[in-house]
């Protein structure tokens, strides 16, 4: 076993990977990713030290911030660039302890001190590398709960990272971070105690998701219904794909003019929702479908493509030379658009001049789509939507959030959209839409069946929706509300939607397609037990199920 790896729905044999990812991460990668958490761990020891002190920590936040997201499914496969951030990470964590012995406020020497970073791999005084990884805790229920809770806490991450590119910033939920990633070290927690940090984690997702709400709504205005064009135009073009709205607003600036059209891949698809990018004539609409799908889609796209975060499938040589990286996101041979430095834009003129002596994308699709249902544009059709509830025109909501994949099974969520009876509605957030959103499913009374929240972190305005039905119907649990949860998971950013639903009382949640390979089977008990969590069985048994 060269390495292991079990974080994503993808988990080879539904156990993990042992010599390489399915996502296509190598043992090399996997290893130096272990390392960086378990080096993020070290500045979380000392940082804890500084904030109880009183000392300056935003440092220490991006780094942990950065580190945790780099390291999600299909982030960053560079080596050389997890390298530097373990390298980077080490660097702030030296500083901050030289800080705090400056000031008498060290304590005792950390068991971080332990890791030695030699370049390419960890030498330890103590351990070897073996020792950082998953398999490090022998208990696997113990394993299991660390694992869960990390998990959360790169989803987290992520979320975090995207509200301070934007200015947003809660230091109790970096806080938290760094408490749980200690925690994760703890052999005193019983295994009680690692459950209850669990659906602590979920709280902290809750605000975690509230903050980026806060932070894109603000900036960019509230989502809007939109018709979105899936279609092509004439002009060269430049497809942006990840997560990042403050990369998508000053791409969309620098591009401005220049002859050079921008359209959305896969989770940027509700960038088009938002009032201030609709100014933009050059931001003409979305390409393909969700990330799984690249190979066959960048191949026909012409121009070049920028990842701002994860969702990278390793490149087909064809067309490797146009994809460009930038934040947490990585790809070895990709060129890397540099950070921001002192507040200023990241300079996108090297893609933009790239993209311009390439030819137009290719139509692989015409038509539009429909999203912008996010919760302020629902709120302000509450009265539409409860007279519809009131009268039996809906009958059951049907949350159908969370991300898409390769694996056949998945076919699964097409057939179910396809076959709810037709007084159902279907909520949605993240590329799990892909499924089922360019069905032509219809309308109740004008409200489409398909009503899309925009991406991952918006099934937080799910959330928002489902309490203000609650506070309408003068319901006491959400759980009594004509809801269903019919969830799909791939990698970490799921988990900490996942953990957030349970931490707001929800309940009776299928997921699929395939429950988490790094759930022991006690761990999976409680969740069935406490939560009512169970797997996805056929179409026909599920609606029965959820129906009956």
């Amino acid at each position: 076993m060269s390495m292991f790896c079990y974080q994503c729905q993808e988990a080879a044999g539904g156990k993990g990977c042992t010599k390489i990812g399915v996502c296509g991460k190598t043992d090399n990668v996997a290893n130096l990713q272990d390392l960086l958490i378990y080096t993020l761990k070290g500045v979380s020891e000392y940082n804890q030290q500084a904030r109880a002190a009183g000392l300056n920590t935003k440092e220490a936040d991006q780094v942990l911030l950065d580190g945790l997201f780099a390291t999600i499914t299909n982030a960053n496969f560079d080596k050389n660039a997890i390298s530097a951030k373990i390298e980077n990470a080490i660097k702030v964590r030296d500083a901050i302890k030289a800080t705090l012995d400056s000031n008498g406020k060290l304590a005792a020497k950390a068991y971080h001190d332990s890791a030695v970073w030699t370049g390419d791999r960890a030498s330890f005084e103590s351990k070897s590398t073996s020792g950082v990884g998953v398999l490090s805790t022998v208990n696997e229920d113990v394993r299991s709960l660390r694992e869960l809770i990390t998990y959360g806490l790169k989803g987290m991450a992520a979320y975090a990272e995207h509200a301070a590119n934007l200015g947003f910033a809660d230091e109790t939920i970096y806080d938290f971070i760094e408490k749980a990633l200690l925690a994760t070290l703890d052999d005193g927690l019983s295994a009680d105690e690692l459950v209850a940090l669990t659906l602590e984690t979920g709280k902290y997702g809750v605000n975690v998701m509230a903050l980026l709400d806060k932070a894109n709504t603000t900036s960019y205005g509230n989502p809007e219904i939109t018709e979105v064009n899936i279609g092509v135009g004439t002009n060269p073009a430049i497809l942006i794909s990840g997560h990042d709205l403050k990369d998508m607003e000053e791409l969309l600036a620098q591009t401005e003019g220049t002859g050079v059209d921008v359209y959305t891949h896969s989770e940027m698809l509700p960038a088009h929702y938002y009032p201030a990018f609709k100014k933009y004539s050059h931001f003409v609409g979305n390409y393909g479908n969700a990330w799984w799908k690249q190979k066959e889609e960048f191949e026909k796209f012409n121009g070049p493509i920028i990842f701002t975060t994860n969702c990278i499938v390793p490149p087909a040589d064809s067309y490797k030379d146009r994809v460009y990286t930038t934040g947490s996101a990585g790809f070895e041979g990709f060129n890397h658009i540099p950070n921001r430095v002192d507040g200023k834009a990241k300079d996108f003129s090297q893609i933009i001049e790239h993209a311009k002596k390439l030819p137009a994308p290719t139509e692989i699709e015409t038509g539009k789509i429909v999203g912008g249902f996010a919760h302020n544009q629902v709120i302000a059709l509450a009265d539409k939507v409860v007279d519809a509830v009131k009268t039996g025109a809906i009958k059951q909501f049907f949350v159908m959030a969370g991300c898409d994949g390769r694996m056949k099974s998945r076919n699964y969520y097409t057939e179910f959209a396809n076959e709810l009876p037709s007084d159902t509605v279907i909520l949605t957030a993240g590329c799990a839409k892909y499924r089922y959103n360019k069905l032509n499913l219809g309308d109740i009374g004008g409200i489409p069946r398909v009503l899309d929240a925009g991406q991952c972190n918006d099934s937080y305005s799910l959330a928002v929706i489902a309490l203000k039905l609650k506070e309408v119907f003068e319901l006491n649990d959400i759980n009594e509300l004509p809801i269903s949860y019919n969830i799909a998971w791939y990698e970490q950013k799921a988990v900490i939607v996942l953990l957030a639903l349970l931490y707001l009382g929800v309940k009776n949640i299928k997921l699929g397609p395939t429950l988490p390979a790094f759930l022991s089977p006690n761990v999976a008990n409680v969740l069935v037990e406490t939560f009512g969590i169970n797997g996805i069985g056929t179409v026909q048994e599920d609606i029965v199920q959820f129906l009956g």
